[in-house]
């Protein structure tokens, strides 16, 4: 648990080793995670490739790096539940349908932003 009287660059030190140890619990524990990291090999560079203006370029590797975020924060709505409790409980399904929704949202974002800036690329 985060230690709760640092401040300063102290508490920016102890965010970042906990950052960090996120990272890796979802490196280890989620492949969905780890999917997208590989994904991220490929997409970044072609984001960089496709993308005509800066802008484009920022559009394509943010609206790419919504995943992964998401899916950060799906893991952590996974994990609390499942701490809370392994039985089947209505409101444990609903939270955790409702953090897939926000992946699933997230890559449906990301599949409009490639279409507009890939058919403004080579459609126009």
């Amino acid at each position: 648990m985060a230690n709760q009287q640092a401040t300063g660059i102290k508490r920016l030190i102890n965010a970042f080793r906990y950052s960090i140890k996120g990272f890796k619990a979802a490196w280890q524990n989620e492949e969905a995670f780890r999917q997208e990291c590989v994904a991220a090999l490929v997409m970044l560079p072609a984001a960089i490739w496709l993308g005509q203006t800066v802008e484009q370029q920022a559009l394509l590797i943010l609206s790419f790096l919504l995943i992964p975020l998401t899916e950060l924060m799906n893991s952590a709505v996974e994990a609390i539940v499942d701490r809370v409790g392994t039985e089947h409980h209505e409101l444990s399904g609903r939270a955790k349908d409702v953090a897939s929704a926000a992946v699933m949202l997230s890559m449906m974002m990301v599949c409009v932003v490639w279409g507009l800036i890939i058919a403004d690329q080579f459609f126009h």
